[in-house]
């Protein structure tokens, strides 16, 4: 119920003045008498709301306000549901692994952050997290990991014996990444390694094996996520140098483009050698073409080095993920309709 606080003014000195609440149907209540069941006054209006900002610092926590990371983990995933159901994945899977990689990329960010927990407050963007800024504690981050990898481990509960295996390497992975920023002087390939990883597993879900396509589709996975992610380490660079956190940005120094390039190269190749062994027609093969117009657009946006620039080519990799899953889509309806 919403109430309103009404003041009557009379004539001459002034007076006490008692304040007349009055619920939504206008009928003053007498002073001094309790308020409606559930009625908000203005002092508890004004109280913040505990449980609501609880729940967004564990959103963002988890990086629900920034889904990029999302889409990135889910292009790979999709592109191997894709090929290993010959363009008719099941629906039960699409659902537990789209499940599963909002799950385990939460999972990820909330153990990165606990790790990071005492650097990110000298990180001009990462100042504000939710850990950083101590609006969450530790134990508080704990529990939230142990909810997200606990669901995450139902989900997968419900494939086959050899994608359980394999997830358990997948986990080991997403745990261990952030620590491998302390002396890996590349860790965004060991990122790739841990979002590849669900390549394999999609497989394994869909066949019960993982065929040779699935590695090589798991490679180019795994050094595309090499490419997004020295373009944000790029974006980082002066931080990272002055806090003494390793990146790809800082091996290859003044190297860092014509790296890049050779990375984005790699994915090319990977993603044509995966097209022949699957069979794959034109459709696939314009959209590995159109996909190679995105990388070098990436290239430009970067050309100056300045971290703006170096976050428009980051995110413009969500959208080399998405034509490639197109152009398989296309090429397997394309299949359908010529043998019909």
């Amino acid at each position: 119920m919403v109430e309103s606080v009404d003041f009557e003014l009379v004539p001459g000195p002034p007076a006490e003045v008692t304040p007349a609440v009055v619920d939504l149907g206008g009928a003053p209540l007498a002073p001094g008498a309790p308020a409606p069941p559930g009625a908000a006054t203005a002092v508890y209006a004004a109280r913040p709301n505990w449980l609501r900002q609880r729940l967004v610092d564990f959103a963002l926590l988890m990086r629900l306000d920034r889904p990029i990371g999302i889409w990135l983990l889910l292009w790979p995933t999709l592109w191997a549901l894709w090929s290993a159901a010959g363009g008719h994945p099941q629906w039960r899977l699409l659902v537990i692994f789209t499940l599963g990689t909002v799950l385990m990329r939460s999972a990820g960010c909330v153990v990165n952050d606990l790790i990071d927990r005492d650097i990110d407050p000298h990180v001009r963007r990462t100042r504000s997290r939710p850990l950083a800024a101590r609006r969450v504690t530790p134990v508080e981050a704990l529990a939230l990991f142990a909810v997200l990898a606990g669901a995450a481990l139902l989900l997968v509960l419900q494939l086959n014996a050899t994608c359980l295996r394999l997830s358990f390497i997948g986990a080991a992975l997403t745990v261990s990444y952030p620590l491998l920023k302390r002396f890996f002087p590349i860790p965004q390939l060991y990122l790739g390694l841990a979002f590849g990883w669900a390549v394999p597993m999609a497989y394994a879900a869909e066949l019960g094996f993982v065929p040779r396509v699935g590695w090589v589709l798991m490679l180019a996975a795994v050094v595309w996520a090499g490419v997004y992610d020295t373009f944000y380490a790029m974006a980082d660079r002066a931080d990272d140098l002055r806090i003494g956190v390793k990146s790809s940005a800082i091996t290859f120094g003044d190297l860092d483009l014509l790296m890049v390039a050779a990375m984005q190269v790699m994915v090319l190749l990977a993603l044509l050698f995966a097209g022949r062994l699957l069979l794959l027609g034109a459709p696939y093969f314009y959209a590995v073409a159109t996909g190679a117009g995105f990388f070098a657009w990436q290239l430009w946006l970067a050309r100056k080095r300045d971290p703006d620039g170096c976050m428009r080519a980051f995110h413009n990799n969500n959208y080399f993920g998405i034509v490639i899953l197109a152009g398989l889509i296309l090429d397997y309806a394309t299949q359908r309709a010529s043998a019909s």
